[in-house]
């Protein structure tokens, strides 16, 4: 497509075009700054959740019967069910930049549409099960909060599990809502003719964000539903 080719103008300007940047010399030097400027971005991320995943951490190791009952508490086929999603939408992610990488442009937006199902399913689970814990009186800060098995004197200590349930399932999921936009104007951009074989580094940084996002659901997904739920039974 003539509007996605690096163009010379009649007196030997080069004209910056989706392909190439007026700043980059080549085609390749912009997508590797593309996608180093996305694995730093990546990087402040999990220096961000590392730092909830230590919290979480400390936490359990002072509390471990506590902890273990409130995970208990949680659903863990809502949990897999969620996973199971989530490992579709990176598969179909996947597919997205391979199809980028052919030039196929209508199963450019058919793996987005999918991958955005997905990720739109995934969020109205979560939201089905945060309701859920609402109805049980599992919200942190609730006068009524109350969890089966546990001492007056030890809810405090489940307060504390359900707030960094929530905080970390919670920043999980803006993240989710935030990749939802960005599917959401790729696809708009490839109904647009926008990308080719010769042009396809958005959806393939984006792709980085999206399974970023996943992998850091598989670690939360067994430390928050999984791990020592058999000694809260």
């Amino acid at each position: 497509m003539a509007e996605h080719s690096s163009e010379v103008a009649s007196h030997g300007a080069r004209v910056e075009t989706l392909d190439l940047r007026e700043q980059f010399d080549t085609a390749e030097q912009q997508k590797d700054a593309s996608t180093l400027g996305m694995w730093l971005f990546l990087i402040t991320e999990i220096m961000f959740f590392g730092g909830m995943f230590a919290a979480y951490t400390v936490y359990r190791r002072a509390y471990p019967e506590v902890f273990a009952i409130a995970s208990s508490s949680l659903n863990e086929i809502i949990g897999a069910i969620n996973t199971g999603v989530l490992l579709l939408s990176s598969f179909t992610m996947v597919m997205a930049v391979r199809a980028g990488q052919l030039g196929q442009r209508n199963m450019i937006i058919l793996f987005l549409i999918l991958t955005l199902f997905f990720g739109g399913v995934f969020l109205g689970v979560k939201a089905y099960e945060w309701n859920e814990k609402f109805e049980e009186h599992h919200i942190p800060g609730q006068t009524a909060f109350h969890l089966e098995g546990l001492a007056p004197d030890q809810q405090g200590h489940a307060q504390l599990f359900f707030s960094l349930y929530f905080a970390m399932t919670g920043l999980h999921a803006l993240h989710m809502v935030i990749g939802v936009g960005i599917l959401s104007f790729l696809t708009w951009q490839a109904k647009k003719g926008i990308y080719s074989a010769s042009y396809f580094t958005p959806v393939d940084v984006a792709g980085l964000y999206w399974h970023f996002v996943d992998v850091i659901w598989i670690f939360l997904f067994p430390l928050l539903y999984l791990i020592d739920r058999h000694l809260g039974k």
